[in-house]
């Protein structure tokens, strides 16, 4: 009998150790449709794809104490392939500054996938350019308990240093436990650079250039560890100081600052 339930017992630790085994490969080898669902190309020189994106307006901080107020389409051109979003310094709806803020809500989101922006990122201190998902329902930016995605954001005062974030109602920066990596990427502001998201079940990556520099597991631990299992849309933002942005004050003499945004690709996830 003891034989017996020796054998027993290594069978079954095999069985478990090659499940974890199985398990830790397929969450190692995400894999994504080659040809986007989604995509945008910024090719129009007239104006925005109204089918995809749309303005969000206003001048009441955002939750974050910024400066700008968001225009409807006054602060962004399209020239040759590329979408810039531009931060002027003027006088406007009592603000300083405007800016612009594109978002895809209830017109595209996504439940998983990998998501590639191309971008060249604008200088000098006070400017805070973000690539950034909130989910399609609870998407109040004040609140972070549904979730929040970073895929980058950008502070002028720290050249050519790129962050990539998650939020939920675990960890975020409001309990100063936020889960966060950072990279540099030369000539950030200088060139055109890839900024990547790959989104599955298994957990989160950050990738710029294609290094990964960020990731967050999925372990099960409820919704406050991952919200991360319905439908986002995404942002396409430049502020203009507020709590993090303007932490090392504001250079006027930079504006007007652009964020040149050449493609969004947004690939399935298959397993």
């Amino acid at each position: 009998m003891k034989f017996c339930s020796y054998i027993f017992f290594v069978f079954a630790y095999l069985l478990i150790n090659n499940a974890d085994s199985v398990s830790q490969k397929k969450t190692q080898r995400w894999e994504f449709e080659k040809k986007p669902v989604w995509s945008d190309e910024f090719d129009s020189s007239i104006n925005i794809d109204f089918s995809k994106w749309s303005f969000e307006k206003g001048g009441d901080g955002w939750g974050n104490n910024e400066l700008q107020y968001y225009t409807k389409g006054k602060n962004i051109e399209l020239d040759s392939g590329i979408l810039r979003i531009i931060a002027k310094k003027e006088d406007i709806h009592n603000r300083k500054y405007s800016s612009s803020r594109l978002v895809t809500k209830n017109k595209a989101g996504w439940k998983y996938g990998r998501i590639v922006i191309r971008a060249r990122l604008p200088h000098g201190k006070g400017v805070w350019p973000a690539f950034w998902m909130l989910p399609e329902t609870n998407s109040t930016p004040e609140s972070v308990n549904y979730g929040e995605i970073d895929i980058m954001e950008y502070v002028g005062f720290e050249k050519d240093v790129i962050h990539f974030s998650v939020h939920t109602k675990a960890f975020n920066i409001k309990l100063k436990n936020g889960k966060s990596s950072l990279i540099k990427i030369k000539d950030a502001e200088k060139k055109f650079h890839k900024y990547r998201l790959d989104w599955t079940p298994y957990g989160i990556r950050g990738y710029a250039d294609g290094i990964k520099y960020f990731e967050y597991k999925n372990n099960n631990n409820g919704s406050s560890y991952w919200p991360f299992d319905k439908k986002f849309f995404l942002i396409l933002n430049l502020a203009v100081g507020g709590d993090w942005g303007g932490y090392n004050g504001i250079d006027d003499s930079i504006f007007p600052a652009a964020l040149e945004i050449d493609y969004v690709r947004v690939y399935k996830f298959i397993k």
